[in-house]
């Protein structure tokens, strides 16, 4: 083979194995803005600040779709409009890279803010970096009714743990069955769309609910599948099914 002829076949395959790269992950910076109210009513709230990811991914239109996806205002459905006039309650909203490989992206995304006390929102985004489009449970999962069924194992093996925690609380009445802090807590299909996926596997994440006063009792809200666990549950074909094969 002439060395030209060479050289032309390294640079396809430099080429073919950039684009790839490309492919697997995605480079996020990020942009903060600072909202002001015109009229606070309390000086601590005269600003508040939203962190953007900002996406460099394959191409522009592409980088766009994802940043939308994840922007926290649309993730966590804040009106900024009416932070700046009526409801006052943001202080922030920000986001962490959680998984950015193998062609998908992990974002956890909160906002922080106050009303009678200081309470937070955390939410998680899953987006297939190829299409530019966040990931329902229905894109990756076949068998939503056993994945749910599962988790509700793991749901009900955590409330019986916790309630052993809760008993061994100094504070706690010993006389009042912490059972009943559960009564309301099922879990539906509609409780798998807040999930994230990274190297170990999947997780879904569930609030409990429980009322200010007592939320240091409340327990971790998060249920994880390592990738064995969940592979039954798996549409073939689908981005998580490259992930178990």
């Amino acid at each position: 083979m002439h060395m030209p002829s060479r050289i032309i076949i390294a640079a396809i395959f430099c080429l073919f194995m950039s684009f790839g790269a490309i492919g697997q992950a995605v480079t996020i910076t990020s942009k903060t803005q600072t909202y002001t109210r015109t009229k606070p009513r309390i000086p601590e709230k005269k600003t508040f600040t939203v962190r953007r990811p900002v996406v460099k991914a394959a191409t522009p239109a592409v980088s766009r779709k994802i940043s939308a996806a994840i922007d926290p205002v649309a993730v966590l459905g804040i009106d900024i409009k009416d932070e700046l006039s009526e409801s006052q309650w943001l202080y922030e909203a920000d986001f962490e890279e959680v998984f950015n490989d193998k062609g998908i992206l992990t974002l956890m995304v909160w906002m922080e803010g106050s009303g009678a006390y200081v309470s937070g929102v955390t939410k998680y985004v899953v987006v297939d970096i190829q299409r530019g489009e966040r990931l329902k449970p229905s894109d990756v999962f076949a068998d939503i009714p056993g994945l749910v069924a599962a988790a509700k194992e793991k749901l009900k093996q955590r409330i019986e743990e916790s309630i052993k925690e809760i008993k061994k609380d100094p504070d706690w009445d010993e006389e009042e069955d912490p059972r009943h802090l559960f009564e309301d807590n099922d879990l539906t299909a509609s409780d798998l769309a807040n999930f994230s996926v990274d190297m170990a596997g999947f997780a879904f994440h569930y609030e409990f609910g429980f009322p200010h006063v007592i939320k240091a009792l409340e327990p971790d809200g998060e249920f994880r599948f390592s990738w064995d666990e969940i592979k039954p549950f798996i549409k073939p074909g689908s981005l998580l099914a490259k992930l178990v094969r």
